[in-house]
Parts: C-alpha cells; sequence; structure tokens
C-alpha cells in the first residue's frame, strides 16, 4: 500500500511538472532584447524537427525587433531548396512578458527561459513532432558567433530542467551551418 501511494504521489509530481515550462526570465524586457542575435545552439525532443538542414523547426535567428504595441518581430534564416531565405514571423505578447504565441506551422508558444540582454538569450518553443501528443525546440541565442563555454553549460543544465526530454543538440559555433550568418 506505501509503494501504491508513493506511486501516485510520484505521477502526481511529475504531472504537474510536465504541463509547465520553467522559466527565469519572468521580468523581460523586450526593449532591451531588441538587435543582432546569433544561433549558437540547438536542441529538440525529436531528432525529427532538427535532423536535417530543411528540418521543420531548423530556424536560424538573426534579429529580434520589438515592437510598440509589445510584440515582438523574429527575423530568421531558413534552408528552403538549397538557398537560405530570410523571413519574419510576429511573435504576439501575452500575460506574462516573457511568453508569446506564434503562428508558425501552426500556433506555437515561445518562452524566453533566460537572457542577460548583452550576452545570451534561452528559449524554448512547444513543437509537437508528428504523432507526438509534446515537444520543444530550444535555443541558445548569442550576440555574437563566439560561443561562450560557461554559458553553453548553463543552455545545457536549463534544458535538463525542462518537462520534456531534448535528444539532440546542434553546436552551430563550428561554423558548419551554411544558413548561419
Amino acid at each position: 500500500m506505501q509503494c501504491l501511494l508513493l506511486a501516485l504521489g510520484l505521477a502526481l509530481v511529475c504531472g504537474v511538472r510536465a504541463a509547465t515550462v520553467p522559466q527565469t526570465a519572468v521580468d523581460l524586457d523586450i526593449r532591451q532584447v531588441a538587435g543582432t542575435w546569433h544561433s549558437v545552439a540547438m536542441a529538440a525532443s525529436d531528432i525529427s524537427l532538427l535532423d536535417s538542414e530543411t528540418a521543420p523547426l531548423r530556424v536560424y535567428v538573426q534579429e529580434l525587433r520589438p515592437t510598440p504595441q509589445g510584440n515582438l518581430e523574429i527575423v530568421l534564416r531558413k534552408r528552403e531548396n538549397q538557398a537560405c531565405i530570410e523571413g519574419s514571423i510576429m511573435a504576439q505578447k501575452t500575460e506574462d512578458p516573457a511568453v508569446f504565441m506564434v503562428n508558425y506551422q501552426g500556433e506555437r508558444k515561445i518562452t524566453v527561459l533566460d537572457t542577460d540582454y548583452t550576452h545570451y538569450m534561452f528559449f524554448c518553443m512547444e513543437a509537437p513532432a508528428p504523432g507526438a501528443e509534446s515537444g520543444m525546440v530550444c535555443q541558445y541565442l548569442a550576440r555574437t558567433l563566439k560561443a561562450d563555454n560557461q554559458v553553453m553549460e548553463k543552455f545545457n543544465k536549463v534544458l535538463q530542467t525542462l518537462p520534456v526530454h531534448i535528444r539532440i543538440v546542434l553546436d552551430l559555433t563550428q561554423g558548419k551551418e551554411q544558413c548561419h550568418v
């Protein structure tokens, strides 16, 4: 009986944890995230979301542009038909300053997990893979193309706190990405 109660208690705790994405950027000031950014690392809960240059959510952030209404225009590049295509998506503000909604291959929630505004930003986007109920793609953005090992370690630690298991991490600092500017 004690084992049953323990198992039930653990199931409830895990269920509550899976319902939220932890975030530390509670008081995000979107004016301070304005400007040039570079995708330094990507991670996903399902390999199909990032496994090829043309994977559906393999995008490279170039710039963040806050709007006067509090939304955030995200300028990005994506590989299509052997070429890099530049585009932008509008992230709509929500009641939470660190959470935005985008309509990119379906309606998705973006959560800014952490930023120091001058060197790095970590964000995750809900991204269920085909046939999956939940999924996530995360990125480590930096102001320069040079990754900071301490920040990369911090990014890995943040990924471990997420409610879904992250299975792949792409380190983009080696210059192998052709769509990365």
